[in-house]
């Protein structure tokens, strides 16, 4: 993985500072169950800001990626914009329980590290390829988002008596 440092030396001990900053992410930490590939390469822009000694990224990171649907495996295209507001601390000696701030490495920080936590933090646990994606039919597989299967539906159990009572009935 590529790493593409920040520095932020000039300040770290200067309230009312900033460093802006722009790039490309690298891909290949980029992972989760969902990806087919990326469209467009992630591309974060924006600055780090010193507001009376507390340092914060703040910016936007942009990504369009093809993904494959978890109810119906269909491919579909993703545009996600995350809007970053990061917290970056100088003191931390790496012992800290807030997993929300992030440690500066001396006077900087490696970008393409933090960013791609935070690009993966921020993915859905499931993506879909619309909020009303019917998924697969559990009996033949058919993707019922392209119309009804053939299947007939399961009887339940509890009444499949009264279903011999009326095949009786249609005997006679």
């Amino acid at each position: 993985m590529a790493i593409m440092w920040l520095n932020l030396k000039d300040i770290i001990e200067i309230p009312g500072g900033e460093v802006s900053f722009e790039c490309e992410l690298d891909t290949q930490a980029l992972f989760f169950p969902a990806l087919v590939r990326f469209i467009d390469a992630p591309r974060a822009s924006g600055r780090v800001v010193n507001t009376a000694g507390v340092l914060t990224l703040l910016g936007e990171l942009k990504a369009k990626v093809l993904c494959r649907c978890d109810r119906c495996g269909r491919e579909f295209e993703s545009e996600k914009t995350l809007s970053l507001n990061v917290p970056l601390s100088a003191d931390m000696d790496g012992e800290s329980n807030d997993a929300e701030v992030f440690p500066l490495d001396g006077d900087g920080i490696d970008l393409n590290e933090m960013l791609a936590a935070v690009f993966i933090l921020s993915i859905d646990s499931k993506l879909l390829c619309s909020d009303d994606c019917k998924g697969l039919c559990p009996a033949c597989g058919k993707n019922l988002n392209d119309g009804p299967c053939a299947c007939t539906k399961p009887v339940d159990p509890r009444l499949a008596v009264l279903g011999q009572l009326l095949d009786i009935d249609e005997d006679k």
